[in-house]
């Protein structure tokens, strides 16, 4: 009897030939049927073209980009016919600290005009350096001590110490007020929280004057969580008209003299869902100086936005030098 291997290999040679011939046609129908079949497109190689590799910007040209990117939104909105856009920002949260319903139409009260001030009064001036645009304009504000000690003490201290520098613009609402003030806003990356700062400190309410164009007002917390009134401790703003629904309720401690252009082109800038300017408009410096006599005006200067000249005392030794020499 043979063995099985001898056995095997004698029934291999009888089968072998057609055993080869169908592994090689199994091998073919294989190979044609792969070149049909398209590569997955993670496995395809990249027909996009290859880039040479970015250029590295510094901080001072990407500074500078942004700073080119914000006066030509500017000088679009100074244009005729520009208009106001409101970016799409759904997804933030809504801040809104301040009451602040819906506003009434009111005429428009005029302030006394500082170049008829008496020779022998006596005026206390906030000079108000505003980064705006690219360039510096400046914006001067009458204070009412009188009618709001308080208040304008706190507002003093603030300047004097250097609290406000610095600070951005981050309400702007056209027809009705801008507003500034808030610490947060010294911080870019904490702009969700822009308008909820400076409740460290509260001021009692000084309710006295009205309102009226121009005028300057400490911002507060709603009457729901502060029946006092009580002023926020370093937040402001400029009404611009249509503010029937804050009359008798916020503390007014002084009044736009001049410059009242400049935050009217404030109030209509692009803003976002929080009536934020989109491109930032920032306090550079505020100076509280004492103005005797009447303001002047320059040369050339006529109608109601009309600027005055800024009084001695609020310029550096230089710039007293030059404008006496101009």
């Amino acid at each position: 009897m043979e063995s099985a291997f001898p056995l095997f290999f004698k029934t291999a040679r009888h089968v072998k030939t057609p055993l080869l011939t169908c592994l090689l046609a199994f091998g073919c129908h294989a190979a044609l049927t792969a070149q049909q079949l398209k590569a997955p497109d993670s496995l395809r190689p990249s027909t996009a073209p290859v880039l040479p590799p970015a250029k590295t910007q510094s901080t001072e040209e990407i500074d500078k980009l942004a700073e080119e990117a914000q006066k030509a939104l500017f000088q679009s909105v100074d244009k005729p016919g520009g208009a106001k856009t409101t970016p799409d920002t759904t997804d933030r949260p809504q801040y809104t600290p301040y009451a602040t319903s819906s506003p009434m139409r009111l005429p428009a009260q005029r302030a006394e005009d500082p170049g008829l001030w008496a020779k022998d009064s006596v005026h206390k001036l906030a000079v108000m350096e505003v980064a705006f645009g690219g360039a510096r304009e400046t914006v001067m504000i009458e204070l009412y001590p009188n009618s709001a000690p308080q208040t304008v003490s706190n507002f003093i201290d603030h300047c004097d110490s250097g609290v406000y520098n610095g600070l951005a613009f981050h309400r702007a609402i056209e027809g009705f007020l801008v507003q500034t003030g808030d610490p947060l806003t010294s911080d870019e990356s904490a702009r969700l929280k822009w308008g909820t700062g400076g409740e460290d400190k509260t001021i009692p309410s000084e309710i006295k004057l009205p309102l009226r164009v121009g005028a300057v007002a400490m911002a507060r917390r709603s009457d729901k969580v502060n029946p006092e009134r009580r002023s926020n401790g370093s937040q402001f703003f400029v009404t611009l008209g249509n503010y029937g629904a804050l009359e008798g309720k916020y503390t007014v401690f002084g009044q736009v003299v001049s410059g009242l252009e400049t935050i009217k082109r404030i109030s209509i800038m692009p803003v976002d869902a929080n009536d934020c300017p989109v491109a930032r408009i920032e306090i550079k410096s505020v100076k509280v100086i004492t103005q005797k006599g009447p303001m002047e005006l320059p040369a050339m200067s006529a109608g109601e936005g009309r600027r005055y000249i800024k009084p001695d005392a609020a310029r550096g030794m230089v710039g007293r030098f030059f404008h006496h020499i101009w």
